[in-house]
C-alpha cells in the first residue's frame, strides 16, 4: 500500500470513527457502515474491493424502521391527536427532507462513497442521496444491533422535529402548497429554475414557484431539491397558509 492510500484509508477511518461518535453507536459489522454510505453510482469493482454493497436495499428497510420509530413516538408524545392528525405528522417526520437534513446534522456528506461524476456534480450535497443515506444508517444499526439501538442511536435526533410544534407546511411544504391549490381549485405549483451558480461541486439553485392568480416566490438553496422547498415554504408564510 502507497503512502496516499494509507493516507486516504486513514482519512476514511476517521470519517467513519467520527459517525459512529456522533450516532452513539459502535459498529460491530462494520461494513454495514460502509454499505449505507456507498451509493449505488459506485462501480462494482470498487464495491468488491471494499467489501461493501450499495445501501438501496438498506434504504428500503431504514424507511421501515423509521416509520416505526416515529410513529411510537408520536403516539406517546401526542396522546389525544386523532389518527389524522398523527398520519400528518409522520408524513411530514420520514420525508425525505426530514432525513437528509438529519444526514446533513450528522455530517454523512463527507463519509459518502459517490463515483466520482456524482461528486462532481453535487452528490454530497443532494437531498435524495442523503436522505436515503441517513434511511440507509438506521437500518444499519438496526440489523447490527436490533430495534432499541436503532432507537437509541436516531430517536434523539427526531425528538426535537417531533415536539417543535411545526406543522406539514412547515415538514413538506411542497405537498402542502399542492394540495392547498388542488383545495383551491387551482393548477398545480410550477417550479422554475431562475438561475444556477457557483461551481459543479458546490452550485447555488434559485427556483420561483408559480401558481395562477398569485405572483411568484423565489428561494435558493444548494440543489434544486432545497431550492423548490425553500420557495413552496416562502409562498406558504406569505400568504399565510400554514
Amino acid at each position: 500500500m502507497t503512502r496516499i492510500q494509507r493516507d486516504a484509508s486513514a482519512h476514511r477511518q476517521k470519517l467513519l470513527t467520527g459517525l459512529e461518535a456522533k450516532l452513539g453507536y459502535t459498529f460491530i459489522h462494520r461494513e454495514l457502515l460502509e454499505s449505507a454510505l456507498t451509493h449505488a453510482s459506485v462501480g462494482d469493482g470498487a464495491k468488491r474491493k471494499s467489501g461493501a454493497s450499495d445501501n438501496e436495499r438498506l434504504e428500503f428497510l431504514g424507511d421501515r424502521v423509521l416509520g416505526l420509530m416515529v410513529a411510537e413516538a408520536l403516539m406517546e408524545a401526542f396522546p389525544d391527536a386523532e389518527e389524522g392528525e398523527m398520519s400528518q405528522r409522520l408524513h411530514g417526520l420520514v420525508s425525505r427532507e426530514t432525513c437528509a437534513e438529519i444526514a446533513q446534522q450528522l455530517g454523512v456528506g463527507p463519509a459518502l462513497r459517490l463515483a466520482i461524476g456524482e461528486t462532481r456534480s453535487g452528490g454530497r450535497s443532494n437531498l435524495t442521496i442523503l436522505g436515503d443515506a441517513c434511511e440507509a444508517l438506521i437500518a444499519a444499526v438496526y440489523i447490527d444491533g436490533g430495534f432499541d439501538a436503532a432507537r437509541k442511536a436516531f430517536l434523539p435526533l427526531w425528538q426535537p422535529h417531533i415536539r417543535s410544534g411545526h406543522d406539514r407546511s412547515h415538514l413538506n411544504p411542497k405537498s402542502h402548497l399542492q394540495e392547498w391549490a388542488a383545495q383551491q381549485k387551482l393548477s398545480a405549483p410550477k417550479y422554475e429554475i431562475l438561475n444556477r451558480s457557483g461551481p459543479d461541486h458546490a452550485p447555488i439553485f434559485t427556483i420561483a414557484v408559480r401558481i395562477e392568480g398569485y405572483d411568484p416566490v423565489s428561494a435558493s438553496g444548494k440543489s434544486r431539491q432545497e431550492a423548490e422547498k425553500a420557495a413552496a415554504l416562502s409562498f406558504i408564510e406569505n400568504e399565510g397558509l400554514n
